[in-house]
């Protein structure tokens, strides 16, 4: 039981390094990015060519802001998977030798999973890497939805910078929603090694 769960938090601390260095890579692509498109309107003087490189960007960017989304937070849910299981092993240690209770962190069975620094609330959805990650995609779309309405309405800001927050807007309503279902319908399952529809103690909605 002790080598399942020290094998549990080495897969829990695997979820968590791909997530932060997907990220990281991410982030990193998107601040090149901006550097980029700021020295080509420095060259061209927000002209042809600018409308054209910054909509190949932006979009680009956006592309892998919506993959690196779905990839964080399927690594997200999968580091709730290792939690579950983790508390099965430690819900057994304390039926198993009582005596370890007055040694080892406990907590109410819904309570549990707090203790893996696993936290419920509307607002976590922000919080997440996902959620950070689809903060920025829905930037980086409304942004390129606005360049585009500039370019169709003849340069107007007024038109770009609706059309683009507009956009942004419903793109981030859209992922975080999307989130949030993923988190509930995650939390609602069964951790491993148990037969599906037995009830378990502890167990609870994320969200």
């Amino acid at each position: 039981m002790t080598t399942e769960h020290f094998t549990l938090q080495g897969a829990r601390a695997a979820t968590i390094t791909e997530a932060t260095s997907r990220a990281t890579i991410f982030l990193g692509a998107m601040s090149a990015g901006m550097v980029a498109l700021g020295l080509i309107a420095t060259a061209t003087r927000v002209g042809t060519v600018f409308y054209t490189f910054g909509l190949i960007l932006l979009s680009t960017l956006s592309f892998i802001g919506f993959v690196t989304f779905d990839r964080v937070l399927q690594c997200g849910i999968e580091d709730l998977r290792y939690a579950q299981r983790i508390e099965r092993l430690r819900s057994y240690y304390f039926e198993a030798a009582p005596e370890l209770t007055a040694y080892l962190a406990t907590a109410p069975p819904r309570q549990r999973l707090v203790l893996q620094g696993l936290h419920g609330g509307y607002g976590q959805v922000f919080r997440t890497v996902a959620g950070m990650i689809g903060v920025v995609t829905a930037v980086l779309t409304g942004s390129a939805a606005g360049l585009l309405a500039a370019l169709a309405s003849g340069h107007s800001a007024v038109a770009g910078f609706a059309t683009g927050g507009a956009v942004g807007m419903a793109v981030l309503a859209a992922l975080m929603w999307f989130q949030y279902r993923a988190w509930g319908v995650a939390g609602q399952q069964q951790p491993f090694g148990h037969e599906e529809g037995e009830p378990q103690e502890g167990d609870k909605r994320l969200f």
